[in-house]
């Protein structure tokens, strides 16, 4: 895909972050690796998402320096440029606050795997990334070592909100809308009382079904 294609598909992400009640004012981030290219494309820093067009949206290299744009990125840039970098299988990078996830995230707790919904899409818990300062790649590097060899897209870091990775942007998009979801179910849950996990084995079984046959193929 170009990189004026990524450019007019991350706007449209951008505002699914909205629909999907993910992130408030201008929180919250997309990015795309441009394919072929040690580049990718992310939203640019504290710019309203009424006002986001495929022009304001930025080129970086994978050190996280602007090499196309007028405008400055994302705060989070660093964090994308070292998952890029250190994950090369990953096509997308999203970052949100979302509610009851980031309450969880502020609780440093995993969310666990109590759902068929959760088997599905993240086979078994949700983990907990160490707590890092914003601005550096420090961030990233949480993301990098706590989803090395998870199943898991999203991780939830501690005291912050939500990341979450994906063969695409689109991909990363729908592991943050699940991320919430399955987050604020099971905290209504756990608030009715005790959690009934779901065996391993069976887990398993549920991610390998969705993973591999639920859907058009």
């Amino acid at each position: 895909m170009s990189i004026d294609k990524l450019r007019e598909e991350l706007v449209g992400l951008h505002h699914d972050l909205i629909r999907w009640g993910l992130v408030v004012w201008t929180a919250g981030n997309v990015s795309a690796r441009v394919p072929g290219e040690d580049l990718f494309v992310i939203k640019p820093s504290g710019v309203s998402y009424d006002d986001l067009t495929p022009e304001s949206m930025v080129v970086c290299d994978l050190d996280g320096k602007l090499v196309e744009g007028d405008l400055s990125p994302s705060s989070d840039t660093a964090a994308h440029a070292y998952v890029y970098r250190a994950m090369p299988e990953v096509g997308g990078v999203v970052h949100t606050h979302s509610t009851y996830a980031s309450a969880w995230s502020a609780r440093a707790e995993a969310i666990p795997c109590v759902l068929t919904a959760m088997a599905d899409e993240f086979g078994g818990e949700i983990p907990v990334g160490p707590f890092a300062l914003i601005g550096n790649d420090d961030i990233g590097k949480g993301i990098v070592s706590t989803l090395s060899g998870h199943r898991s897209p999203a991780v939830l870091m501690q005291n912050h909100g939500v990341f979450t990775i994906g063969k695409n942007a689109k991909a990363a998009v729908k592991a943050a809308v699940m991320c919430e979801d399955v987050a604020r179910t099971v905290h209504i849950a756990r608030s009715l009382g005790p959690l009934v996990p779901i065996a391993q084995s069976d887990v398993d079984k549920l991610y390998d079904r969705y993973q591999n046959v639920y859907g058009q193929r």
